[in-house]
């Protein structure tokens, strides 16, 4: 496979770049923002937390399931084409969200929204990479990252200010003028990089059996939060997911180079253990970042917005260190950066876990902020690498799995933290021992960082 028109104007570089990071500016922007509205559309709708949580969770599960082959769709067809059709998707169903009147719509459009963003996503990853020199690409990592940090910072921001003054329906209606001028800045200033395949058959099959399995699982994590791992319904559906990813490994052995992950990617040593070390810190970020809001408001009864600025000091630090970490990715190499980063992860964690209801703001502030530096200098490192490790025809396919692993840590943290506080005595004590265990798999995620994340070489064709 080979990637033709990779020559570009140096005087469009940066406006090409600065369209893409606006893209991604905007999905990150919205992951955050509706979450801080949960309480206004529980009472607006009348329902219980366990029905509007579904707003998060079916949108992430979409997303979760589709990403890879929005990934390798985009790889196959163009990335520009699958870019422009997801935002068509997502402001579609951005509208009738917005417009729902009654909580089973606003469930169904706002998870269909996930379909949208599993095609831009990974689609932006590939044209990031495409258009940043093979040299440059440690920058392309953590300007991504630090992005992805600063939009989620603002994200509860702006979603707490729109909740409070005007509706939450409002944090859906802005992604439509923004979603509407990136497609035409897109169209304007984004050029067509036309990628030569060798075969362009879809593998049906594989999708299907793929987004059964990752469908069993994250349906299974997500579930485990009310009823426990113990309940039989939870183990049907973990075993449905082995089932049908063995059934899936088998058909993608016999499909060759039209698999939906094919070889030269799934045994890639280096990008496998990038994707296992991703797993594992992908448990701790969401944890925080739906955790902390809970205590403070427990503890102090805090305001949406007071609520959303709480998480400032650890989104900052995120994005200010994963560009920073980017800048010396060449000279400090993936397996430094990365393990310093999981290392951070642990102590802001460890720190976060011996928080009481008497605990100083330096104690709470000090660990959100390691953790925040621990995330951006993870994230931006080990996406470079497992971008990079592949073949470049392969860059959106990686960067889907990669974030599919993020969406499966961040459910699997989720569900078992939950579990953990539900089990506790007190809520304070089962916040303090869900985050002990969530430092303890940083750890674990720094150890493989150390002993089995290799220092990746950027592949021929990105060179």
């Amino acid at each position: 496979m080979l990637l033709k028109g990779k020559v570009l104007c140096v005087s469009s570089q940066e406006s090409k770049l600065v369209v893409l990071y606006l893209a991604v500016f905007l999905l990150g922007y919205d992951f955050t923002a509706l979450p801080v509205a949960i309480p206004s559309i529980q009472r607006e709708f009348e329902v219980n937390l366990t029905t509007v949580q579904w707003i998060i969770n079916g949108y992430t599960l979409v997303l979760g399931v589709l990403i890879i082959t929005g990934g390798r769709v985009a790889d196959m067809f163009g990335r520009r084409k699958m870019f422009i059709w997801g935002a068509i998707i997502f402001i579609f169903f951005s509208i009738l969200a917005g417009i729902s009147d009654n909580i089973g719509l606003l469930i169904v459009f706002r998870s269909l929204m996930g379909i949208g963003v599993a095609l831009m996503w990974p689609a932006l990853l590939g044209m990031i990479y495409d258009f940043m020199p093979g040299e440059q690409s440690g920058f392309a990592g953590g300007m991504i990252v630090a992005i992805v940090g600063i939009s989620n910072a603002i994200g509860p921001i702006i979603g707490g200010v729109l909740t409070d003054l005007m509706s939450w329906r409002w944090i859906l209606f802005v992604n439509i003028p923004f979603t509407g001028v990136l497609i035409f800045l897109f169209y304007k200033l984004v050029p067509k990089i036309d990628i030569e395949v060798d075969n362009k058959k879809i593998d049906y099959m594989g999708v299907a059996t793929l987004s059964i399995s990752l469908l069993c699982i994250l349906i299974a994590l997500d579930l485990s939060v009310d009823m426990g791992f113990k309940s039989p319904l939870i183990v049907i559906l973990i075993s449905a997911f082995f089932v049908f990813i063995g059934i899936f490994s088998i058909v993608e052995y016999k499909e060759g180079k039209s698999a939906l992950i094919p070889s030269d990617v799934i045994g890639n040593y280096k990008f496998l253990f990038a994707g296992i070390s991703t797993l594992l810190i992908s448990v701790v970020f969401l944890t925080a970042l739906l955790l902390v809001p809970q205590y403070l408001n427990f503890t102090n009864g805090n305001s949406v917005i007071s609520i959303g600025l709480s998480l400032l000091p650890m989104m900052l630090a995120l994005g200010c260190v994963s560009y920073v970490s980017g800048q010396f990715y060449k000279k400090l190499g993936a397996k430094s950066l990365a393990s310093a980063g999981a290392l951070c992860v642990f102590i802001g964690m460890f720190i976060l876990a011996h928080i009481h209801k008497y605990s100083s703001n330096l104690q709470m502030v000090s660990g959100l902020i390691l953790l925040g530096a621990g995330i951006g200098m993870f994230f931006s490192t080990i996406t470079t690498l497992a971008i990079t490790v592949v073949d470049s025809s392969r860059a959106s396919l990686a960067g889907g799995i990669i974030y599919m692993l993020d969406i499966m840590g961040g459910s699997l943290g989720l569900g078992l933290s939950t579990t953990i506080v539900a089990l506790a005595p007190d809520f304070l004590t089962g916040i303090s021992r869900a985050f002990t265990v969530n430092a303890y798999l940083a750890l674990a995620g720094f150890i493989i960082c150390i002993f089995y994340v290799s220092e990746g070489s950027i592949t021929k064709n990105w060179k």
